[in-house]
């Protein structure tokens, strides 16, 4: 990990306030969107850690500023962003040779935007452990 990621995790503050997502979101800021349907958008990550590096979020929020955030009523949003995951892996060419999902949560899980965000990464041999 960038020590970069490490350090905006660090100085991030956990709060539900609007987030870099929401303007994407919006499309007050731009995005390489690479699927979009009424409950989800993905799009590349700015500083991909991988050759095929996606973003999945929510298109709404509804409290989820982290996966220990999720109660009941998240569950189907949760599969559905899981559900996107694969349908961009084989939109992107990566579902046969492989991929990681992953969801960061917290300062010591290196999350630094309070919306919750699935990571995609693929297009090269994956390391374990991970971080």
């Amino acid at each position: 990990m960038a020590s970069s990621e490490k350090e905006a995790a660090l100085a991030a503050v956990p709060s539900d306030a609007p987030t870099v997502f929401d303007m994407i979101i919006k499309k007050e800021i731009p995005s390489t969107v690479v699927y979009e349907d009424d409950k989800a958008l993905a799009f590349r990550d700015i500083a991909p850690q991988a050759p095929t590096h996606i973003v999945i979020i929510p298109k709404v929020k509804d409290g989820l500023t982290g996966i220990s955030k999720a109660e009941p009523r998240h569950v189907e949003i949760l599969g559905h962003l899981l559900y996107v995951a694969k349908l961009v892996a084989k939109q992107e060419g990566i579902d046969q040779s492989g991929y990681r999902v992953v969801i960061n949560d917290g300062r010591n899980g290196c999350q630094s935007v309070f919306h919750l965000h699935v990571h995609l990464l693929g297009g090269r041999q994956m390391n374990w452990p991970p971080g």
